[in-house]
């Protein structure tokens, strides 16, 4: 069997598109992947139209809660090998120190937003579907590849992933 990464998605309310990412990379990830994600000032709890999103394809969103990016640095947390942020806030904080030089990269997405509940769930989809392509193309990846940019995050490149662009 493969290694099984460890990937931190970071927002800053831990809401929407970080829990919809942990969601989907959960998801689609298989037993290559293992997700997690979090928040600089996390909110109460994960907006409902992500939740409803996960739950129209069959995923366990039962576990999923706001929390803070603390709950990932003590001794007993698991060790993320990438870490990504997904809102331009997060990018811009000054994040923890992480252990064991992770793999990080920014993809960022708007927002979700709208004025009424249709224009509220069109821009969640619109943002669900980004985020699923670049999933994609992040599992898509062999494990050497990953290991691979792992090494060139340990000799000081940042930001190797940015390059897994959504369309």
């Amino acid at each position: 069997m493969s290694k099984k990464f460890n990937v931190l998605f970071l927002c800053t309310a831990n809401s929407a598109r970080s829990i919809m990412s942990e969601g989907l990379l959960n998801h689609l990830g298989g037993e290559r992947f293992q997700a997690y994600s979090a928040g600089s000032q996390p909110g109460t709890q994960p907006n409902p139209l992500a939740i409803e999103l996960l739950q129209k394809l069959g995923h366990d969103t039962s576990y999923m809660y706001s929390k803070s990016w603390d709950v990932f640095e003590g001794e007993d947390a698991p060790k993320m090998d990438i870490i990504i942020t997904v809102c331009g806030n997060a990018a811009k904080e000054t994040c923890p120190y992480w252990p064991g030089h992770p793999v990080t990269a920014h993809w960022g997405y708007d927002d979700p937003h709208g004025e009424t509940e249709e224009e509220k769930r069109q821009s969640f989809a619109k943002i669900f579907l980004q985020i699923k392509h670049r999933i994609e193309l992040l599992i898509s990846l062999p494990d050497e590849k990953i290991a691979h940019l792992a090494h060139i995050r340990e000799i000081g490149e940042p930001g190797v992933l940015d390059g897994v662009k959504a369309e």
